[in-house]
């Protein structure tokens, strides 16, 4: 056998030596017992006030829906097509069964015997801050338990840009559209329309 042969393989022993020794140095692995600490416990409890790193949260528009103390105003980030894409899929996976797809509180549960949830498109509610919408979703309201576990905060704002986008889909008048797309949309549709989900009336 060739003499590196023979030296890789004294290497690969004292490497396997070192990492056994690893292994059976003195340390505590979770939840063993201990005779050094009077509860008996080797696991130290977390120090008051404690942050991990990376978890401080201290935007409270981000985290708390909240500007001052009270229900935020504006999103904590810019509302672009990706974050409404983004914000349509998380609402068709968490909120769809109870508030529809047009969010008007007619999902399938609903139609199955659930207590309707509040239309999207009232008044109340299209007046409503975005950081209204931010607390419900986190805290719950009503029969709404809280999404605080399963939606993280980022989403919760998506949730938010796409509910936006559904009341204003649904109550948006024609001064709403561009004006080089009113000639395209209304040969499209052969009407003007006071909302676009409201009455029509014919072109004369």
């Amino acid at each position: 056998m060739s003499k590196s042969i023979w030296m890789a393989l004294s290497i690969t022993l004292v490497l396997l030596a070192a990492c056994n020794g690893m292994e059976e140095q003195p340390k505590y692995r979770p939840l063993d017992p201990s005779t050094f600490f009077a509860n008996g416990a080797s696991a130290r409890p977390v120090v008051p006030n404690t942050v991990a790193r990376g978890q401080a949260n201290t935007d409270s528009i981000l985290y708390e829906g909240t500007e001052n103390g009270a229900p935020a105003t504006q999103f904590p980030f810019p509302v672009t097509d990706e974050v409404v894409a983004r914000g349509q899929a998380r609402f068709n996976i968490f909120c769809t069964p109870c508030h529809g797809y047009s969010g008007y509180g007619d999902g399938m549960i609903v139609r199955r015997g659930l207590t309707p949830p509040p239309s999207f498109h009232t008044d109340r509610l299209r007046n409503a801050p975005v950081g209204y919408f931010f607390n419900v979703i986190t805290n719950g309201f009503g029969a709404m338990y809280s999404y605080a576990d399963r939606v993280p905060p980022e989403d919760r704002w998506a949730i938010i840009a796409y509910i936006r986008a559904l009341q204003f889909s649904q109550n948006a008048t024609l001064d709403d559209v561009p004006p080089e797309v009113k000639p395209t949309l209304q040969a499209q549709t052969g009407v003007v329309t006071e909302t676009m989900s409201g009455d029509e009336s014919k072109n004369d």
